[in-house]
C-alpha cells in the first residue's frame, strides 16, 4: 500500500520542516522580545516603531511576506543571505520571512505577560535606582515569560504549520513534497493522511510539553 513512497524523501522533507520551525522559533523569540521591549519603552520613537511593526506585519498574509523575500529581497535587491546555491538562499529567505511574521505574534503574547507584572514591583525597582533596561531584564521579562508559556506554545504550533508556506518559493519541505506526490501519484487520500499525521506528530508533543511547562513555571499570584 505504501510502495508509492519509494523514491520520495519523506523524512528529509519533514526534517527541513523541523529546521524551518526551530530556526524561525529562535529568531522570532529574539526579535519578538525586542519588539515587546520597544512597545513598553519610555522612548516614544521606539514605542511608535514597535506598534507600527506589529500592526502592519500581523495584517499582511504570510504568503505575501515569503514571496516578497524571494522576489523583492533576492531577485530585485540581490540579497542572497550569504549563500551561493538557490536551495540555501530560499531556505534562509523563508526563515527570514517566518521570523518577520511570527515575531509580531510573539511580541503581543509577551506584552500581555508584561502587563500581568504588578506595577508596584516596577515602581520599587525604579525607586532603588534601576534603569528601564535593568527593570525589564531583571524584574519584568522573567515573570512575563513564565506567564505566557501557553500563548507562546500556540504561536509555536502555528509556526510549525505556517512553514508549509515556504513551498511558495521552492523550499523542499513537507508541503512541497506533498504537492509533488499528489501530482504524480493516484493516492490523494493516503498522501493527505500521511502528511497530516506527520504534522500531528510534530505539533501534538509540542503542545503537551508546553502545557506541562506552563503549569510548572506558572507565577503564583
Amino acid at each position: 500500500m505504501f510502495d508509492f513512497l519509494e523514491g520520495y524523501d519523506l523524512w528529509g522533507a519533514f526534517w527541513v520542516t523541523v529546521q524551518l520551525t526551530v530556526y524561525s522559533a529562535i529568531g522570532s523569540l529574539i526579535w519578538g522580545t525586542l519588539l515587546a521591549a520597544m512597545r513598553v519603552s519610555p522612548v516614544p520613537l521606539m514605542r511608535g516603531f514597535g506598534t507600527a511593526y506589529v500592526n502592519i506585519v500581523r495584517n499582511i498574509p504570510l504568503t505575501v511576506i515569503i514571496v516578497f523575500t524571494s522576489l523583492g529581497l533576492f531577485q530585485t535587491l540581490g540579497v542572497d543571505m550569504g549563500a551561493k546555491d538557490f536551495t540555501t538562499i530560499n531556505f534562509r529567505l523563508a526563515v527570514l520571512g517566518l521570523i518577520a511574521y511570527t515575531s509580531a505574534f510573539v511580541c503581543e503574547a509577551l506584552r500581555s505577560g508584561i502587563n500581568t507584572v504588578p506595577v508596584g514591583q516596577v515602581e520599587a525597582a525604579r525607586a532603588i535606582g534601576l534603569g528601564f533596561p535593568q527593570v525589564l531584564r531583571l524584574i519584568v521579562l522573567p515573570q512575563a515569560f513564565r506567564s505566557v508559556v501557553g500563548p507562546l506554545a500556540n504561536v509555536l504550533i502555528a509556526l510549525t504549520k505556517n512553514t508549509t508556506v515556504a513551498a511558495a518559493i521552492g523550499v523542499a519541505e513537507a508541503a512541497l513534497l506533498m504537492r509533488e506526490m499528489i501530482e504524480n501519484e493516484a493516492q490523494l487520500i493516503l498522501i493527505s493522511v500521511i502528511f497530516a499525521g506527520g504534522f500531528i506528530c510534530l505539533t501534538l508533543p509540542t503542545g503537551l510539553f508546553m502545557g506541562w511547562l506552563a503549569k510548572k513555571v506558572a507565577v503564583k499570584r
